[in-house]
């Protein structure tokens, strides 16, 4: 019987073996997204240097696709929304683009604008791969901030506005002579942030003086012969910027304030901020939203995108799914869960890092002010007499941590909490004094990467050593998946006077087991109805939890992922709307099930 049992637990394991290094692992990308983000110039006067993508216009075009980034002096052309290579444009706008508009007409021609100074001619062509633009003879006021859209019936409107205090408005224009005014112009929807505790100004929407958010990033989706005119608030820098819609018979509206909203928001995780970004269709009918999430380390401004399915509900509300939304997600090419988590969990998180040398290390956040908190934090080596960095392994974008020199002598070892087998990593690099400004090329990223199962055995599987690519937000895929405890960055060289990094992820799949379900999960709505207080009992083993919320049991479309914490205020709710709400557990090894869902009326 012994032996029986031997040849069968044999051959089940060689079963599992097989079918491990049959696996096909699927196409997937990250948020913030992996592209060459140019180099801001406006802190260059304060010798501010760090790279920066916001605002993002994002079209279709006979069947490929194109985005438009603030002042990136050019723009990036895909196939599949994944792969996206950058275009330096034959004619632009000297202070390169802000808030850049874009729209594709019928597929005939692409029509773009986004003068930083707020006017200017809108530039069209038929053909933008080849970054030749034509601008139209005549000169449009107000296109900062602004949305193009052009109705089936050739009916054209400019959509713009980014204020504390005023609307977003619309003009019309004629597209059959110069985009001249029409004179129609109207103001259409302002904040109201008595009633929606979202648009509240601050990081957390809280400020111990502002009220008032900022309304701007103007945006229209047309769909099922209804319009969704979309707006960003309460501010770029903060965890809780995001976008929201009201739906309109028109595109003049009125417009009725979308009962969901916002419809776009990813206040809680390792990048934050899901707000002004533009909604594309992709060719399969598969909606997708582009949108702003907040690095905000070097500067406020300091920012990059993310990408999000996108969805309409019998109800006909717009909503996006952002849970886990900083995880590897599946492909667009996917054909049943494009864009949802993969399941690939964080291995690294908290994991016991050494470094090389150290020049700094830095732990920053955004405090509810709007200022930053910044600690350094001293020089700490272990019984080895290695160098501990305690920034790297922390789900913060915005602490760093600086080695002394820029060459191949510096490296990252990280010894995870618990061995897993490793799918992806994302390497996020931190630009500290670079002195570069405006859009370089050029610039790449060298580096290898090693794992271990025990520290002393270690195996390269990623070799960018000789590589051309420009990667500060570097995710990297492996072909099959990787046993390892132990994971090794050794530099060769990388951008900026420095060798910085931000953080460094690791996904896969853990060998232990998932969290048991959350127990004694309260919420206490507070006497301002936009405020909610949670608690619930601390799960053994859990990294994290993650918050859903909706308008309905089934309509649970918004989350906020917190990690350690058994408690969490939230400051973003409707005042009049009854919300439900559910909570998971989360760990390198999975989530948990879900708590019944609760009314909160």
């Amino acid at each position: 019987m012994k032996i029986f049992k031997n040849i069968i637990a044999t051959a089940a394991f060689l079963t599992a073996a097989m079918l491990h290094s049959q696996e096909v692992v699927p196409e997937t990308y990250i948020n913030p997204l992996d592209i060459d983000y140019t180099y801001m110039v406006y802190n260059s006067a304060n010798n501010i240097s760090y790279r920066s993508g916001a605002d993002p216009a994002v079209i279709e075009y006979r069947g490929e696709y194109y985005m438009f980034v603030t002042r990136s002096f050019g723009y990036w052309h895909s196939k599949d929304l994944v792969n996206w290579e950058f275009i330096k444009p034959k004619q632009w706008f000297f202070e390169g683009s802000n808030a850049p508009t874009a729209f594709n007409y019928k597929d005939s021609l692409v029509y773009f604008a986004g003068d930083p100074a707020g006017y200017g001619s809108i530039l069209y062509t038929d053909d933008p791969k080849s970054g030749e633009w034509t601008p139209t003879a005549s000169i449009s006021n107000n296109i900062q901030d602004s949305e193009l859209f052009i109705d089936d019936d050739g009916k054209t409107y400019l959509y713009w506005g980014s204020s504390n205090l005023h609307p977003l408005r619309v003009k019309m224009l004629d597209k059959d002579d110069r985009f001249l005014e029409t004179g129609v112009q109207k103001e259409l929807i302002n904040l109201v942030e008595e009633e929606h505790g979202w648009e509240r100004f601050g990081e957390n929407n809280f400020h111990p003086t502002l009220k008032e958010g900022y309304m701007e990033g103007a945006s229209m989706t047309k769909h099922d012969g209804k319009y969704y005119l979309q707006y960003a608030a309460p501010g770029t820098q903060f965890n809780v910027y995001a976008d929201a819609a009201y739906i309109g018979e028109t595109p003049l509206g009125p417009f009725k304030y979308m009962k969901n909203n916002p419809y776009s928001f990813k206040p809680g995780g390792f990048t934050n901020g899901a707000g002004h970004g533009i909604t594309v269709k992709q060719t399969n009918g598969q909606y997708w939203h582009f949108a702003t999430m907040a690095l905000a380390s070097n500067s406020h401004w300091e920012r990059r995108l993310a990408m999000f399915p996108t969805y309409f509900d019998d109800e006909g509300l717009m909503y996006t799914n952002t849970s886990y939304g900083d995880y590897p997600l599946h492909s667009p090419a996917h054909p049943t869960k494009a864009g949802q988590h993969t399941g690939w969990m964080l291995l690294s998180y908290k994991g016991r890092t050494t470094v090389s040398s150290s020049k700094m290390q830095i732990s920053k956040s955004t405090s509810t002010d709007g200022q930053f908190d910044i600690t350094e934090m001293p020089l700490k080596k272990n019984s080895e007499g290695e160098i501990i960095s305690e920034v790297l392994t922390d789900e913060s974008p915005k602490s760093f941590w600086v080695a002394e020199a820029n060459d191949d002598k510096q490296w990252v070892e990280i010894e995870m909490l618990a061995p897993g087998n490793i799918y992806a990593l994302q390497i996020n690099f931190h630009d500290e004094e670079s002195g570069i400004y405006t859009r370089t090329e050029g610039l790449k990223h060298r580096f290898t990467i090693e794992v271990s199962e025990n520290g002393k055995d270690w195996k390269t599987i990623v070799d960018r050593s000789n590589s051309f690519e420009d990667s500060p937000n570097a995710y990297l895929t492996l072909n099959k998946p990787v046993k390892a405890k132990y994971v090794r960055y050794n530099n060769v060289k990388v951008p900026g006077k420095n060798f910085a990094l931000s953080e460094i992820r690791v996904f896969g799949k853990g060998l232990g087991k998932k969290p048991a379900k959350v127990k004694g999960f309260k919420i206490e709505r507070q006497d301002d109805r936009r405020d909610a207080a949670f608690k619930w009992e601390p799960v053994k083993g859990a990294q994290g939890y993650n918050i859903r919320w909706g308008i309905a049991p089934d309509k649970l479309y918004q989350s906020w992922l917190i990690y350690d914490k058994n408690e969490h205020f939230m400051r973003n709710l409707d005042k009049g709307t009854t919300y439900y709400f559910s909570i998971e557990a989360f760990n390198e090894n999975g989530i948990s099930e879900r708590t019944e869902v609760q009314e909160v009326k």
